[in-house]
């Protein structure tokens, strides 16, 4: 028998936090697709980073049509991270989950992984997602392993974004650094240094977009922001920051090779 509206929204409220940047060409399926979640007890707080197209007027209507949806804009274009955390700041959930306004979500994605979290009492918790290209052409899939502890997450950010939630009662709201670019793997170590690990549902329940344009999509680009995270967050000493940089191009091709489903194989 399925369950009534009345008890589905006695489950514990989930915010999504959501940043948009000149979204206009894929904001509404993220959206939608988070509207058709089987799971009904959820906020969604959308802050934009001052787009330039009409990414803005789109997700006012949204917030207009739905009362679980809440708009922001920042005063100055920021980066994904600030405005991810001008959505936490603002979150009522007992869960904070994560979708980026190109990411979207299988039906059953709230339903089966918060039932996951709280069947097994895990404070952080991931899935795996399919991978598309920008064309929507179904390009991969990423196997994200069973357990992540803070030491795994060193050598390598091993958790999609899109795909991750944590329990703000047992761990209190977490936020990123004020980064452009790796901020969510900043946040998911400052994660894992209050709970043992974090807990993979061995399930495909997102669908990331690959975009050749993507802010991460040039991977030398990224090398000062891997640095700052491990000498500046992670406040490492110079020589284990120096050692961990070197050995992160190693780590990120063993994941490659170790987390791509074989039948689709892709490097992301």
């Amino acid at each position: 028998m399925e369950p009534s509206i009345t008890n589905l929204y006695r489950k514990p409220l989930v915010s999504i936090i959501m940043p948009t940047y000149n979204s206009q060409t894929f904001i509404e399926k993220s959206i939608d697709a988070i509207i058709q979640q089987t799971y009904l007890n959820w906020e969604l707080l959308i802050t934009d980073d001052c787009s330039e197209d009409n990414t803005f007027e789109i997700i006012k209507k949204y917030e207009l049509a739905d009362e679980r949806i809440k708009v922001f804009r920042l005063k100055s274009n920021s980066g994904a991270g600030v405005a991810r955390n001008n959505s936490i700041k603002h979150a009522s959930g007992r869960f904070i989950a994560f979708c980026d306004s190109d990411d979207r979500w299988f039906q059953e994605k709230l339903d089966k992984q918060i039932q996951f979290m709280l069947e097994n009492r895990m404070a952080f918790s991931y899935t795996n997602y399919e991978i598309v290209d920008d064309n929507e052409k179904k390009i991969g899939v990423f196997i994200s392993p069973p357990k992540i502890t803070y030491k795994d997450m060193l050598k390598q950010d091993k958790i999609g974004c899109l795909t991750a939630i944590y329990d703000a009662e047992i761990l209190g709201k977490h936020f990123m650094p004020p980064l452009r670019k790796r901020q969510d793997w900043a946040l998911w170590l400052n994660i894992l240094k209050k709970t043992p690990f974090a807990l993979g549902l061995n399930e495909t329940l997102a669908i990331y977009k690959k975009r050749g344009d993507s802010i991460s999509s040039n991977k030398f680009k990224l090398v000062k922001y891997i640095w700052h995270v491990y000498r500046y967050e992670q406040k490492m000493p110079l020589f284990l920051a120096l050692y961990h940089l070197i050995m992160y191009p190693f780590y990120y091709f063993k994941k490659i090779i170790l987390n791509i489903d074989k039948s689709k194989s892709v490097i992301i």
